[in-house]
């Protein structure tokens, strides 16, 4: 029998990548109905097909009246609104959880049925869904199909095209109703909302500790399998999630696209961002409950407790000596180990001299700079 859940569900989802409206024509006649001019796909219905042009022309008709974002269809308007209004109608009859999109409960009822209806023919991971494979499939093949009409940097996700124009404009639709806060991603503002509730609903099933977002509990449970899968391609260093390679990266190209809003000076990660902010409003709200001490981030507030604690949980594999702080972190454990293995990752582009120490190399290049 036909996977039709795999072959492509019909679901407007406001995040797509993918304007995968319907299933296309029958082809018993070998003719396709409602076929695309620019890049020949075909349609069952014409609104479809209406609805995905304006992939190509870029036009978006439907506006939010609340953010002013705009859209391709009413049905992807329609879900965004939801982030706004909160409403989530789509239930799960077997736990209760809710969902603004369909297909989100679709790919949710996997972790009851365990089911993943769609494989990639290279590495053999499934997915849930014929759009979630193929976003997939770029991993392999590279392809980033979303390009940035103001600086060209490409995507894979339209959804990230869209968060990095942010960078460009600005932008920051999604605000915190407790504390004001701005965020130009939807998930981010979700996240931020759990520092308020103190809600952490994702555990690592191997040490028990609980995490405020999915990417932070596979990146923590990265150290403990010791992969580090993201690749620089400049140094070779390698890093156990995205993030921390995009962030490193910049220590190469010099970019540092996050800007404080009181005194505009750059900075490369929006962690550097938000800490240096808290300089001009002196904001230190997480108080350690044993000598007193405030800090302006929770994660701050939780490894200054390994003072108190004597907790030395990241360990070298080469000599045994333990760290407080992981790799993702701070350079310590990382710079330990260069003692070790002779490596030296801080290449100098003037004269290629190598040093195995950041401040080290920091203090080389202003020799050449006159900084």
């Amino acid at each position: 029998m036909e996977n039709t859940l795999c072959e492509n569900p019909f679901t407007l989802q406001a995040e797509s990548e993918n304007m995968n409206f319907a299933n296309e024509m029958p082809k018993e006649t070998g003719k396709k109905s409602n076929e695309c001019d620019i890049c020949g796909k075909s349609f069952a219905r014409r609104n479809y097909l209406t609805a995905h042009k304006r992939i190509h022309t870029g036009e978006k008709p439907h506006q939010c009246n609340i953010c002013g974002r705009a859209f391709i269809s009413t049905g992807h308007l329609t879900t965004h609104i939801r982030t706004h209004t909160g409403e989530r109608p789509y239930h799960c009859d077997i736990c209760g959880k809710s969902y603004a999109r369909s297909n989100q409960l679709t790919v949710h009822k996997y972790i009851h049925t365990g089911g993943q209806p769609c494989h990639c023919d290279i590495c053999g991971k499934s997915m849930p869904s014929k759009s979630k494979l193929t976003v997939h499939k770029r991993f392999h093949t590279g392809e980033k199909p979303f390009h940035c009409d103001i600086c060209g940097k490409s995507f894979s996700i339209s959804s990230h095209l869209t968060t990095h124009k942010y960078m460009h404009t600005g932008e920051k639709p999604y605000h915190c109703d407790i504390c004001g806060k701005s965020f130009s991603v939807g998930s981010n503002l979700n996240t931020h909302k759990r520092l308020h509730t103190g809600e952490k609903p994702y555990h690592c099933d191997i040490c028990g500790k609980t995490l405020s977002d999915q990417g932070n509990l596979n990146s923590h449970k990265r150290t403990h399998t010791g992969e580090k899968r993201y690749l620089c391609d400049i140094c070779g260093k390698s890093f156990s999630d995205s993030r921390s390679l995009t962030a490193h990266k910049r220590s190469h190209t010099g970019e540092k696209p996050y800007h404080c809003e009181i005194c505009g000076k750059s900075f490369a990660t929006t962690r550097t961002v938000t800490v240096h902010e808290h300089i001009h409003t002196r904001d230190k709200s997480y108080s350690c409950n044993i000598c007193g001490k405030s800090f302006p981030r929770s994660e701050s507030l939780f490894i200054h407790k390994r003072i108190h604690t004597g907790e030395k949980p990241y360990r070298c594999d080469i000599c045994g000596k333990s760290f407080t702080i992981s790799t993702t972190i701070s350079t310590t454990l990382t710079t330990h180990k260069c003692r070790h293995t002779g490596e030296k990752p801080y290449h100098c582009d003037i004269c290629g001299k190598a040093f195995s120490q950041k401040r080290h190399f920091t203090a080389h290049t202003s020799t050449h700079t006159g900084k």
